[in-house]
Parts: C-alpha cells; structure tokens; sequence
C-alpha cells in the first residue's frame, strides 16, 4: 500500500488513467476469488493511476456488504503497492456508511460516494448523506455526479468547505453548465474525473472543462489501447484520438449500446475474448449472446487489440 493522506491521493489520481475492474463470478454466480486476484495483479502491472474494486463495472450494485469487503481486500491484497485501491459506498446512508467503515478496514485509499437508493433527493439531504460517508472514515471520499444524486456547485463547495477528506467529483451526466460551475467554485480543491459510459468518447472535450481523468471500463481487457487513448487525450492530439475513436471506441460503443446494462457485459465479454475469462455477469444484467461476443471479437481484433492473453500469460 502507497497509504496516500486524501490530498496526496487527489494529486495522484488527478494525472493518470482510472479504471473499474471486473468483479470474477464461478458458473455459480458465487465470488470467484482466485480468478479475481488475478485479474487484479494483471491490472495493476500497468501504468494505471487507480483501480476503483466493487464499483459500478465490479457490479457493487450485486454483492453483499461482506463480499464487496472481501473483494475490496483482495484487491488490496494483489495489487502492486503504488496502485492505490479505491472502493464504493452506496445504497441507504446507514448501508454506505458500513461500506466505507468496512473499505477502510479492508485497507482501501478512496471512496466513491455512489447515489442513494431509489428515492429523490435534494440538496440538502445530498449533503448530510455525503457528509456522514466522509464523518464515518479518515480515506479520501469522491462524490459521483448521476441519477438521483445530482450535486449543484454549491453543494460540492459546500462538501468541500465542510469535510477535509471530499477529494473529487466524478461527473457521468456532461452538463457543460454545471460542470464549469463547478469548477469555478472549487478548482484546484478538488480533482474531477470524467464517468459518462465510455468515458473514452467524452475525454477530450471535457478535459478543458478541468477533467483531467477519466474511468476507462475497457482497460480490463485492452489495458494498452487504453493507456494510449488517455495519453492522446492529455497530449491533446485530436488527431490520434479521432483515429482510436473510429478504429475501436465507436464501434465497440455500438455493440455496448444494443442492451441496457450491457457497459458491465461487454467488458466480461472483452475479457473472454483474450482468454482471461471473469465469468457470467449477476442478474439484472445479462451476458452478451454469442452473436453480439463474435461482434465484439471482430472489433478487437480489426483494432490490433491483442487476444492471446490467456490466464498463463499474465507479465
């Protein structure tokens, strides 16, 4: 572990690539714990800046409170020591709360705040239901911007004002209004990272809105294109980045876009492609059919995307 104090681990993930991994399911639909490890020390051997165990591609909205605890520890456990682990912390407040205690014990650097469960919220109540995940532990806490949990910019400043450990705003929505008012109210105070469904499409645009990072669900299976992508988005280099949005990004954005939920399975499907299966994604979602995993291979493999990483082949 790099243990990073909240403002350290701002700084850090703020200039690198950030991705979700895959949470590793048995035919069982039961935790598959080597084949996660695994995919865990596979991620982190690469320049990743932060691995976010548990989250939304993790399917955290699927595991128990004690099995996101045991994922988040596992992650800890396999990944190379500067690569800080993240977690999540959603549901009800009291749920979130013991997601955050249980993260920190397990070993976690950050926290992303996910929206509370089903019910509309307002500001205020967006306030103390971030404010008690940032009271119940010391590690750094990331708000994400989506669904019911829609931040104003006086909000966030407010957050930011209040509690020493809110690092960062992670945005899924690409209001350009609200998200220049956002920063205009926190700047550098916070770090702000880009979480719209294939973030890759969105980054350049939005890094001069002050997103200088992203959430690339494809680093679990093309780690490389994906590192190249956000090094062409930094460089600013349009041109590199029109010509990896049309070679692999749109394309593979088509097949992720036939059926909702599919951002979560089509990364699993990605992943059996290159032989480093993580198994069946949990109900409500549904694996890709085989007509859609063919797509999908045709696509990578047009792309120059590497399909030979078999479990043996780990660097």
């Amino acid at each position: 572990m790099a243990n990073y104090q909240p403002q350290e681990l701002a700084d850090h993930l703020k200039d690198g690539l950030l991705s979700f991994p895959a949470t590793a399911f048995n035919a069982d639909l039961s935790l598959d714990a080597d084949a996660y490890s695994d995919h865990i020390a596979w991620q982190s051997s690469f320049d990743v800046a932060g691995l976010f165990a548990a989250g939304g591609t993790g399917e955290g909205f699927s595991l128990t409170p004690p099995e996101a605890k045991q994922v988040v520890g596992l992650a800890v456990s396999n990944s190379r020591a500067e690569v800080p682990v993240l977690a999540s912390a959603g549901g009800a407040t009291a749920h979130a709360v013991q997601n955050a205690i249980d993260a920190e014990e397990a070993g976690a650097e950050g926290l992303l705040a996910l929206p509370p469960y089903l019910t509309e919220c307002s500001q205020d109540g967006l306030f103390e239901h971030v404010s008690a995940i940032c009271k119940a532990t010391k590690i750094g806490v990331i708000v994400y911007n989506r669904a019911n949990a829609i931040y104003s910019p006086e909000t966030v400043e407010r957050l930011a004002d209040t509690h020493e450990n809110f690092i960062g705003f992670k945005d899924a929505l690409g209001n350009i209004e609200q998200l220049t008012k956002v920063y205009a109210r926190t700047g550098d105070r916070l770090f702000y990272l880009g979480g719209l469904p294939t973030a890759e499409v969105y980054a350049l645009p939005l890094l001069q809105l002050g997103m200088s990072t992203y959430s690339s669900a494809m680093f679990n299976f093309a780690p490389e294109f994906a590192l190249d992508f956000y090094d062409a988005v930094r460089k600013q280099d349009r041109a590199a980045v029109t010509e990896k949005l049309n070679s692999f990004v749109l394309p593979y954005s088509k097949i992720r876009e036939r059926v909702a939920g599919y951002g979560v399975s089509i990364v699993k499907g990605g992943l059996k492609v290159i032989g480093r299966d993580c198994g069946p994604v949990r109900p409500p979602l549904q694996n890709l059919t085989e007509a859609d995993l063919q797509d999908l291979e045709q696509v990578m493999s047009a792309a120059g995307i590497r399909l030979d990483r078999t479990a043996s082949a780990v660097a």
